[in-house]
């Protein structure tokens, strides 16, 4: 196995017509959780990839699992529950480039999660494991399951890395802070936006910022810069990757995770990190052209033809 994360995947509602969800009469329904828009990502980019989860014994459980494991992903982790309810949540395009999201989660089965659901030998198996700060907000179990599975992890010597993917709404301000700069000083990789990093270390230049969170203990991070790219700090070098541009912004969501996705897998293709952070900009770019959190995950080919076509640059410091 590549890779192995492990989180919450809803069933998403969008109206059809954009205005205010009061007034739809039509609803498309997709799924979206962070974690596995990440790790479909990798498997649409040839990586192998394993999600790890509880889903209620509902229809839209067996929607979320069937549809993951139809793209590939290892869905031999994920457990139904018989006691809580699949969670849900609605997105509603308000205006051009405005968008509202509203959860229905509380109590549902994702946050049941426990450490017991974390199988050891599977984390073993991996090259990278993939968290995010979302589940542990989600209760305490899943707190304590995040911080076993990165045990997991540092015992058999695989790469942890950490989306801090704050959602202020899910818990107070400082149990936030507290828990983010502490899977942070746990992780080998980092991946904040620049949102994230003022959240935690107040205002700051990429540059600045990057360094705090490297003197927390990662060896590598990566500040996403939206549509201006990305900086990047290893050990040895730091510098920018420039982003790509796209004709039209469909739907922001998701181009974080499809950042995260990129980058993996240049590590995994055995890209420096340099090349990695632009394919990952080119991933979250493309992600922003289609409505939905994965359905502008492309496969190799279409990314490699996509960044051969616009100008990209990087500048080493």
């Amino acid at each position: 196995m590549d890779v192995v994360t492990l989180g919450e995947t809803m069933a998403l509602f969008s109206p059809e017509s954009p205005g205010p969800m009061r007034y739809a009469d039509r609803f498309s329904a997709r799924i979206a959780g962070a974690e596995s828009n990440v790790a479909i990502g990798l498997s649409r980019l040839g990586s192998e990839s394993g999600w790890i989860s509880r889903v209620g014994n509902d229809e839209f459980g067996k929607k979320i699992r069937a549809f993951i494991r139809g793209e590939g992903v290892d869905v031999s982790r994920v457990t139904f529950d018989e006691t809580a309810d699949t969670g849900l949540f609605f997105k509603e395009k308000l205006s051009p480039g405005e968008w509202r999201v509203k959860y229905y989660r509380k109590g549902s089965a994702a946050s049941k999660m426990k450490p017991e659901d974390i199988d050891e030998s599977y984390i073993a198996g991996a090259k990278f494991l993939h968290v995010t700060g979302i589940t542990p907000a989600l209760s305490d179990s899943c707190y304590e399951s995040v911080l076993t599975a990165i045990d997991y992890a540092k015992r058999h010597n695989v790469t942890v890395v950490f989306d801090p993917n704050v959602r202020r709404k899910l818990w107070p301000e400082e149990r936030a802070r507290t828990v983010l700069l502490e899977l942070s000083s746990k992780a080998d990789i980092v991946l904040p936006g620049m949102d994230e990093a003022k959240f935690l270390f107040g205002e700051g230049s990429p540059e600045k910022l990057a360094q705090r969170f490297q003197e927390h203990g990662p060896t590598v991070v990566i500040m996403k810069l939206g549509k201006e790219g990305a900086y990047y700090l290893d050990r040895d070098m730091d510098g920018y990757a420039e982003g790509f541009s796209v004709s039209e912004v469909v739907d922001p969501v998701g181009a974080g995770d499809g950042f995260s996705a990129g980058f993996l897998s240049g590590l995994l293709d055995g890209l420096d990190v340099p090349e990695a952070v632009q394919r990952a900009n080119a991933v979250g770019a493309m992600v922003t052209m289609a409505a939905g959190d994965v359905e502008g995950l492309p496969e190799k080919e279409r990314l490699l033809d996509f960044m051969d076509n616009r100008e990209h640059g990087d500048v080493e410091r």
